[in-house]
């Protein structure tokens, strides 16, 4: 009898919150179907655009009417971007690890710009080293976290003020691995160092009128993260390791740890690139992006997760090493 005069309130409940769903997403599609106006009057300044996100994403804001800033790290990908785009579209050499190629790249901007001009950056450079890494001295100091993490600093920093002048937007690529890191590594320090820096540019900034984004993306198959770099990748690290930890690992990880890595791949680079063109060009950006299915639906929820729980299951599905007493 309780049951019986308890389910007409509980649907009524129910149906209503369903209802408050239902309205909050269409109310936040239409908030963030609005663009921002004369695209042509605003420059994007993005970095590594010789390949993957950066490169898809130069390519997609110049069809869109955005007057682009690419910084390309070689020639080549300088003159192959350039016989796909518009003439709106203007290259430079960039190589984010060097402050004075980012000080020229920043002094070309500021003439190019001017004091008219809207200007932002979106940041997408990014290299990919498995967790073997985490035993070598040399993958944490040299390129990966001068890349993914200083190199994002020190471009960021390098045209802030113009930024802040024509309260503009700053978009960093960290990665759903600065959430939560299961492998390990360098690349997994980086992206949690770009949350960080991004969550306090994002509040130190807002009194200017800044906006500052963050796209967190899953695993996706880029030029870094394609299975043959990858296996190359893993490969001259495992050489370089001391054999005292090839003995504990034995030599049958290594195989595991590529045929696991290659299996989470998403091919489809849009997903990404949407994200980052909303961001841009949406008059209510996110402050956060999570494209990938993977990302949105395994591992985010697993960051919010106890750490007992998710170490328990990281334990049990991931290969261990061939000493463990696990």
């Amino acid at each position: 009898m309780i049951i019986q005069r308890l389910l007409p309130p509980l649907r009524k409940m129910l149906l209503y919150i369903l209802g408050l769903v239902a309205a909050w997403f269409i109310y936040r599609w239409y908030k963030e179907s609005k663009r921002v106006p004369n695209e042509g009057d605003k420059y994007v300044f993005i970095t590594g655009c010789d390949s993957g996100f950066g490169n898809n994403l130069a390519k997609h804001l110049d069809k869109l009417g955005f007057r682009v800033i690419a910084g390309c790290y070689t020639e080549k990908g300088e003159i192959e971007l350039k016989k796909v785009s518009s003439e709106r579209l203007t290259t430079i050499p960039l190589d984010v690890t060097k402050s004075e190629s980012i000080k020229k790249a920043t002094a070309f901007i500021k003439d190019l710009v001017g004091e008219k001009g809207e200007i932002l950056l979106e940041s997408s450079r990014g290299d990919l080293i498995c967790f073997l890494s985490l035993f070598d001295m040399e993958s944490h100091s040299d390129s990966m976290l001068a890349v993914n993490l200083n190199g994002v600093i020190d471009v960021t920093l390098s045209v802030l003020q113009l930024i802040k002048k024509a309260k503009g937007r700053v978009v960093n690529v960290a990665s759903v691995f600065g959430r939560i890191s299961p492998f390990g590594g360098p690349y997994c320090v980086s992206k949690y160092g770009v949350e960080a820096f991004n969550d306090s540019l994002r509040l130190n900034v807002a009194p200017f009128g800044v906006k500052v984004l963050c796209i967190e993306p899953g695993f996706f198959k880029t030029s870094m993260s394609d299975t043959a770099v990858l296996k190359s990748n893993m490969k001259k690290l495992w050489d370089r390791l001391p054999q005292e930890t090839k003995d504990d690992y034995g030599p049958a990880f290594l195989d595991i740890i590529q045929n696991l890595l290659s299996e989470f791949t998403d091919g489809d680079l849009m997903k990404v690139v949407s994200c980052m063109e909303h961001a841009i060009s949406a008059l209510h950006p996110r402050y956060r992006y999570s494209p990938g299915w993977d990302a949105k639906f395994f591992w985010l929820p697993l960051s919010y997760m106890p750490s007992c729980l998710v170490d328990r299951f990281f334990l049990r599905y991931t290969p261990h090493p061939k000493v463990s007493v696990l």
